[in-house]
């Protein structure tokens, strides 16, 4: 029976071969039989030819049939013997040449063609099958020691092809995709320019223009593009959704996300179209939008890793921390030692609070990377270093300064880049354990080792000035000079450095100068925050205030301006609700930072809601158990609660501290204010013990 109806198959393709054969006009891909030389050959060439026909065709049909690769054996054996016929033939030489493609004989498809060249450099046929064959090349991986010379035989080919035939819309998109490998852009935008003038708005020939002009950051020119495309109601989702990349380009948001939406509904199942529209969503700060979308996105695809760990980072902003924790363990099976997760996962814990947690999770992935034999490769080196970043900084953030200048040190010998890094790391770290001798010391070394570093010396000269060396620094600072753009950093520097030593008139000065020289917003911002510090440390209390306005109203989630903000009304005891307010929003953000905390707690203090005062200094303390002023609030805040004990052994701590602070930061009227106050409370201590010892017992 198999027998049976195979011959049937063989009979029924056989008609059908000789009816195309000698029906159809010629056109691309129409298999013609030439004329023989001679008619006592004709028959037999046409029979051959025909033969072959029919084996390529079974040969295209049988997929996952044992007999496919003999079909290829026969259809070419057939092909060659009516070559052999007809050796003048190009279109039997085409055939065989495709069937020689097909069956992967691509050498002997390449001679063919090339033979059939050389009798006619014009046929289109040979050219298209050697254009296809070095595409197909080009993407095989053993090629890719010769993919340069393939390359540039590929581009030959379709050269030739657009010349011969400048109509063909699809040899031109592959020409400028062979030129874009060729890093030709100009070439590559010429053949589409070209192309839509034969054929006026072909999609495509569009969409590869406007995605070349996106690539040359030509976002306005591809935007004017796309919007002539999309202006219609059967726009394609691929253009609606490169005018959106257009308009991000462009920082226009809104158009950005309109765009993507309307991909989106245009095409659901596309799920980067969504990807694009949920991080635009997210850069927007629309984040249960954002959210949404990649629900959808973990829905459509549950193995997705990069889309649960966009959902933690916006669970982590949006404060659902067990949301965060759960989708970052989901990206975290999905793609085990991703550096990006693990990095995620440690800052979910952070936001809670959960710092050993955070540096458990950091340690355990520096612990696994080095663990990788003895040998560091680059990825490995770099991924090290931004794990041993994050990981003092941590241990900086809970006061372990041994721990985080051990883990600079390491992070110091993995190579020069990293060892520029973790120096200035271990500078911040001795000087924020106090230890400014050996920050100098390190300093000093950095300055012989990268003599030409700005970064260096602006350092050098913060920690000179804490070392009470005003007039080294600004000497330092002054040789830094030159006139041009980078003069702003200096005059920052200088300014903190002025501020620092309450040389205030010195201080805005040089402030003054920084912001002559910062045009765009986000420089504006950071000298109107050093001038607003600058008047209220100068207690110019209504100067501060305009400025810490001008900085909220250019970011109004600019934490450290409205905790400061919120202090300075707090601790001058005026419109203490609002300074509460403002330091809730700061802790909106940060709601483990020591001062923070400290400031609302102080506020809470002048309100004389001391329960809540208590809380939040305790909480301070905890975070920062060194900062004197956070040690004196609480222990103002137990007297006042009528703790004296207690309040004591907290200004005694505060007093400690600041004979540990460096030389500029000691403020001797603060020292000699908690020497009052605990001198008093002593005193009336002691008198209460005394009068308590000398009553008459009954």
């Amino acid at each position: 029976m198999r027998l049976i109806r195979r011959g049937v198959l063989l009979l029924g393709v056989l008609i059908l071969a000789a009816a195309a054969v000698g029906a159809q006009a010629p056109a691309k891909e129409t298999v013609v039989l030439p004329a023989a030389p001679q008619e006592s050959e004709r028959g037999d060439a046409y029979y051959h030819f025909t033969m072959g026909s029919m084996y390529e065709q079974l040969y295209e049909q049988a997929y996952d049939s044992p007999d496919r690769s003999s079909y290829a054996r026969q259809a070419i054996d057939h092909y060659r013997k009516a070559y052999v016929l007809d050796p003048n033939s190009d279109v039997i030489g085409e055939r065989l040449a495709e069937m020689y493609a097909k069956s992967y004989r691509v050498r002997d498809a390449v001679l063919e063609a090339q033979e059939i060249l050389k009798r006619d450099r014009n046929s289109l046929a040979a050219r298209r099958l050697l254009g296809r064959i070095y595409v197909r090349t080009l993407g095989e991986t053993d090629a890719q020691r010769k993919q340069p010379e393939t390359l540039g035989l590929a581009v030959e080919q379709y050269q030739e092809i657009v010349r011969l035939a400048p109509e063909d819309a699809e040899a031109s998109l592959w020409l400028a995709r062979l030129y874009g490998l060729q890093n030709r852009p100009a070439d590559a935008e010429k053949v589409l320019r070209n192309l839509l003038e034969v054929h006026p708005g072909h999609r495509l020939g569009v969409q590869h223009l406007a995605q070349l002009l996106l690539d040359g950051q030509r976002a306005r020119e591809a935007a004017d593009l796309l919007e002539k495309e999309t202006d219609s109601e059967d726009a394609s989702a691929h253009a609606v959704a490169l005018l959106g990349e257009a308009y991000s380009q462009l920082n226009d948001s809104e158009q950005a996300e309109s765009a993507y939406r309307r991909a989106t509904e245009l095409d659901p199942s596309e799920h980067t179209y969504r990807q694009r529209l949920a991080r635009t969503l997210g850069e927007q700060g629309k984040t249960s939008e954002a959210i949404e979308q990649y629900r959808k996105l973990v829905e459509m695809n549950p193995r997705d890793a990069d889309s649960y760990l966009r959902l933690a980072q916006l669970y982590r902003q949006a404060g659902q921390f067990d949301e965060a924790e759960q989708s970052v363990v989901q990206a975290r099976q999905l793609a085990p030692g991703s550096l990006e997760v693990i990095y995620n996962e440690a800052l979910i814990y952070e936001s809670q609070g959960r710092f050993d947690d955070a540096i458990r999770v950091l340690s355990g992935a520096v612990t696994n990377l080095r663990g990788r034999g003895s040998a560091v490769s680059e990825s490995r080196r770099r991924s090290l270093g931004i794990l041993y970043n994050q990981l003092g900084r941590l241990y900086r953030e809970v006061e372990n300064f041994s721990a985080a200048i051990a883990t600079y040190e390491e992070m110091r010998a993995l190579g020069p880049e990293e060892a520029s890094q973790a120096r200035a790391m271990l500078i911040e770290s001795y000087r924020a354990d106090r230890q400014l001798d050996r920050a100098l010391a390190e300093s000093e070394r950095a300055m012989a080792d990268e003599p030409g570093s700005r970064g260096v010396k602006l350092a050098h000269a913060m920690l000179l000035a804490e070392r009470g060396k005003t007039d080294d620094a600004a000497a330092l600072l002054r040789g830094l000079l030159n006139g041009g753009p980078d003069d702003r950093d200096v005059h920052l520097t200088m300014a903190q450095v002025f501020e620092r030593v309450r040389r205030y008139a010195d201080a805005e000065s040089a402030a003054r100068r920084a912001e002559a020289l910062s045009p765009q917003p986000a420089g504006k911002e950071v000298v109107w925050f050093l001038l607003a510090a600058i008047y209220e440390r100068w207690h110019k209390y209504d100067q501060a205030e305009e400025y810490f306005k001008k900085v909220l109203e250019l970011n109004a989630q600019n934490s450290g301006a409205l905790n400061y903000y919120g202090y300075m009304l707090a601790e001058r005891g005026i419109r203490l609700d609002e300074a509460v307010a403002f330091v809730k929003r700061a802790l909106e953000q940060e709601p483990y930072n020591g001062a923070y905390l400290d400031s609302l707690g102080w506020a809470y203090y002048k309100l004389g809601r001391l329960d809540e005062a208590e809380e939040y200094l305790r909480r301070a303390a905890d975070r920062s158990s060194h900062d004197p002023t956070i040690r004196e609030h609480l222990g103002d805040t137990l007297s006042k609660m009528g703790r004296h004990e207690e309040a004591n052994q907290q200004w005694e701590r505060a007093l400690a501290e600041w004979r540990r602070s460096a030389p500029v930061e000691f403020d001797a009227e603060k020292v000699a204010s908690i020497e009052r106050k605990l001198r008093d409370s002593k005193s009336r201590l002691a008198q209460q013990k005394a009068a308590s010892e000398s009553k008459p017992e009954k």
